[in-house]
């Protein structure tokens, strides 16, 4: 488990998008404050039959709630299948989308569905859970960002056409989402020293190589600013770019035959055609693309440019707002990217990117973007060992925390040493240095663990605490006021690295997952049969 920058990020997709619009020109903002919530599942390619029983029913028609789908030993039923169709529809209406034919929208939803419960079992698996007290938080941090009450930004979801039952499901996916991506996708992800140096020679060779998006946008405001009158060269930028991006994505399935890959290249060049002559965007991704984001309109969130992969990166730099991209080919498969918009504005607070540190440690926190420093910087670092043990179908919290106050009683009384019970009990890659933690510095670690460290004094040893990743003793060795001038550029390199590589890896993740999962679709091996019949 490496040590990187977390935060709640992977909610952008329905249940932060208030915060992050927040930055965004007020026009961007409104349109996306507007959306309701929805949870993203991998969307499968549209199907092209023309015959089945429309999803929305029509009034008086017979619904039987029989199975649409089998996942593993749990069922997806056709009441249910209908009851989402026909909810995503007046999401998609009331957000000016064009919805899909009755089978193609069916097709999507039931895609989403099944892999919403490809990931329920695997978190259930991990013994990753998500209470309503960490719903009720989560609700709380995200109208804090936008500087509401819960009142007020329940009355905003409401307005939006969403139930506040409906948000806070969604939300309570989320959660389970991202702490799935953190148990099992972002601790394989590993950014080396030598493409740290790598990424730093580089960008000293070339400024406008990883340079952040703080940067480029006061090389943009300063060229404008040579062409416009002086009034206006008075205004400068007051964050990095954002960029709001939407995709639509033509999935090639893994061993597909040339045949098969150049049918599904002419179907993305087709609907880059009908996206470059105009179009509507989120229509064609709702009826046309595999990607996650499908039934959004494609919309994957705002970020700042090296929040997003590389590939994407490369495509966008030179578009503006409202521009497309050309094909983008990667190993999912064809990617087509809208910048929705794009403007320099302040981040919303612990929305910054995640990064890995060079030493292993528990996942951490979101570090808010420190500025710029013209000086030496110095912060207060704890050195720190810890123990983890991870939950599983197994291992409940309680049997988790319960074992590890009985190691605490024993560190307590002086029966053991520390990094002996660390080798002996902890789950972290760091157990047979004796849970050494080395050097941490503030926001490097997420919240709960930190804020139990540094209530410790050198020598003392925490209760049981509970973080994403399991239950945690700690112990602090010492601390010390130190320059981080050279390790923060090291580190803000880690984050961009880490960042370019985060999202592809976790998509990648997503489809072994459902690759590994026993999935009977009885609805589309019914609407074959019909289709053969006819």
């Amino acid at each position: 488990m490496m040590r990187r920058l977390h935060s709640l990020r992977r909610l952008s997709g329905s249940a932060l998008l208030l915060a992050l619009c927040a930055g965004l020109p007020a026009a961007h903002a409104a349109e996306q404050t507007g959306r309701p919530a929805s949870n993203g599942g991998k969307a499968a390619p549209a199907a092209s039959q023309k015959a089945a029983p429309a999803a929305p029913a029509a009034k008086g028609e017979q619904f039987v709630d029989g199975i649409a789908a089998v996942v593993d030993k749990d069922v997806i039923t056709l009441r249910e299948l209908r009851d989402a169709s026909v909810r995503i529809a007046s999401e998609l209406k009331s957000r000016g989308i064009q919805v899909p034919d009755d089978q193609t929208l069916q097709h999507q939803v039931l895609q989403r569905l099944i892999m919403e419960r490809v990931q329920r079992h695997e978190a259930d698996r991990l013994g990753i859970r998500v209470d309503d007290a960490q719903v009720d938080q989560a609700i709380t941090t995200i109208a804090g960002r936008n500087k509401i009450s819960v009142a007020q930004l329940r009355a905003e979801i409401e307005k939006s056409g969403t139930s506040w039952d409906a948000y806070r499901k969604s939300l309570r996916d989320e959660i389970r989402t991202d702490r799935l991506r953190q148990r099992a996708v972002d601790s394989t992800i590993v950014i080396s020293d030598a493409e740290v140096d790598a990424f730093l020679k580089d960008q000293r060779r070339n400024p406008a190589f990883g340079a952040s998006p703080q940067a480029a946008a006061q090389q943009q405001a300063q060229q404008q600013a040579q062409q416009q009158p002086a009034p206006e060269q008075a205004a400068a930028p007051s964050g990095p770019m954002l960029y709001a991006l939407a995709q639509i994505l033509v999935r090639v399935p893994e061993g597909s035959t040339p045949e098969q890959l150049a049918a599904l290249r002419k179907k993305a060049e087709g609907v880059l055609a009908r996206a470059k002559r105009g179009d509507d965007f989120a229509s064609l991704a709702a009826a046309a693309s595999d990607g996650p984001e499908a039934l959004q309109g494609g919309v994957m969130g705002v970020r700042p440019l090296d929040g997003w992969p590389d590939l994407f990166v490369k495509a966008i730099g030179n578009l503006q707002k409202g521009d497309v991209s050309g094909l983008i080919q990667s190993g999912n498969g064809f990617h087509i990217i809208k910048v929705m918009d794009r403007g320099t504005a302040q981040p919303a607070p612990g929305r910054t990117a995640r990064a890995p540190a060079p030493t292993p440690a528990p996942q951490p926190a979101a570090r808010p973007q420190a500025p710029a420093q013209q000086g030496p910087t110095e912060v207060m670092q704890t050195r720190a060992r810890h123990i983890l043990i991870k939950t599983s179908t197994v291992m409940s919290d309680e049997t988790a925390r319960q074992r590890l106050e009985q190691v605490r009683q024993r560190l307590v009384a002086g029966d053991a040493k520390f990094e002996d019970m660390a080798r002996q009990y902890s789950q972290d890659s760091n157990a047979p240095q004796g849970g050494e933690l080395g050097w941490l510095n503030p926001g490097e670690t997420v919240p709960p663990f930190e804020a139990a460290m540094n209530a410790l004094k050198p020598g003392e040893i925490s209760p049981p605490i509970q973080s994403p990743f399991g239950w945690h003793l700690i112990q602090v060795e010492e601390r010390r006021q130190h320059d981080v001038t050279d390790e923060l550029a090291r580190m803000k390199a880690r984050q961009i690295l880490f960042e370019r590589r985060a999202q592809p890896a976790f998509e990648d993740w997503l489809d072994q997952l459902r690759a590994q999962a026993y999935v009977d679709n009885r609805l589309e091996k019914q609407q074959k049969i019909q289709q053969n019949n006819r």
